[in-house]
């Protein structure tokens, strides 16, 4: 018998938002919650992301949600997953790995009546001699045919959300990105677009997005801003590309790119001037110039600081000179006898 499966790349919801959003096979999942540390964090609002020291345990809410006019018998389990050619990469059927040794499921079948929905609880409970560094599964949810297949092919679908587990004594080991060079082109179709290589160097696996914005165009005209095409999954010193594509009227410019990369919390921007080439061209090679966000951010308190040591100083210089002014006698008062 052949299996075949149509995998989704994880939950598509936001932890705590209402409903899920409903993959093509009509199964929906969604993560509940996160942890209080988390909360401003996308990523881990969408995918199940932590760090733990070896002998902890965790525990996550998860929603499955039938979005099908059917009923559906559907299959909850953990399989592994890894990060190979810049991509989230999952295992084929219930492959495991030494992560998804660590996960358990409260319920592992559930049958859903259209539109009904199930709540569920995963664990995962890190052994005291685990293995140090960075882990990967995914919790799928996946339809069960019902009754005998009549052919020879059986078409399973799954959606699932992955689980990014850093193992290890401390703190979580610090996430960082930097942007290198940007190369402008078009497709021969004359669609331009622009590829951004990005290096991880922190210590977590990181999952690109963000956006680029064009100004300072042809008749200072400004476009964008432009989203990341996702996809791009950086392992730990690994180094990828990032994705943007442009409308195919967009002129070649020159243009000044300014670049919003981020994963997570994680956000590094960089603006520069590149030129578009001709259908079926690659452009200049460009290095642009990192926009320091905390050097804006110290700047911005600096200049806060010294408004107000001006405005004391003022404050102190019209206090003494009311206190001369009251201290010093009017002429009547000196002729008064």
């Amino acid at each position: 018998m052949v299996l075949l499966c149509a995998t989704g790349p994880g939950t598509l919801a936001r932890a705590g938002a209402p409903g899920g959003i409903p993959d093509p096979s009509g199964l929906g999942i969604q993560l509940l919650e996160a942890p209080a540390s988390r909360r401003d964090d996308p990523r881990a609002l969408r995918y199940i992301v932590d760090h733990l020291a070896p002998g902890s345990t965790i525990k996550r809410k998860i929603k499955v949600v039938n979005h099908s006019t059917e009923r559906s018998r559907v299959e909850l389990y953990a399989a592994g997953a890894d990060i190979a050619e810049n991509q989230f990469q999952f295992a084929d059927g219930r492959t495991a790995n030494e992560l998804t040794e660590w996960i358990s499921l409260s319920k592992d079948r559930v049958t859903l009546d259209p539109k009904e929905s199930v709540e569920l609880t995963a664990t995962v409970q890190v052994p005291p001699k685990a293995s140090a560094g960075e882990q990967y599964a995914v919790i799928w949810a996946a339809t069960v045919p019902a009754g005998k297949p009549r052919t020879n092919v059986t078409i399973v679908r799954r959606v699932g959300i992955r689980v990014y587990l850093d193992v290890g004594p401390g703190g979580e080991p610090r996430s960082d990105f930097a942007i290198g060079e940007v190369v402008p082109a078009r497709d021969p179709a004359g669609q331009p677009s622009v590829t951004v290589t990005v290096r991880n160097t922190g210590g977590r696996a990181l999952d690109m997005g963000g956006s680029a914005t064009l100004s300072d165009g042809p008749g200072g005209v400004r476009a964008g801003p432009f989203d990341v095409v996702e996809g791009t999954t950086l392992p730990v010193g690994g180094t990828g590309v990032v994705r943007m594509l442009f409308p195919a009227d967009l002129s070649n410019g020159p243009w000044r790119i300014t670049l919003d990369l981020v994963s997570g919390k994680v956000k590094q921007s960089a603006t520069g001037t590149i030129t578009f080439p001709d259908p079926g061209g690659t452009g200049r090679r460009t290095l642009l110039d990192r926009l320091d966000q905390d050097r804006w951010l110290w700047a911005s308190a600096l200049a806060a600081v010294v408004i107000a040591l001006c405005c004391v100083v003022l404050l102190v210089r019209r206090r003494r000179r009311r206190a001369v002014e009251a201290a010093v006698p009017t002429v009547g008062a000196r002729t008064g006898r």
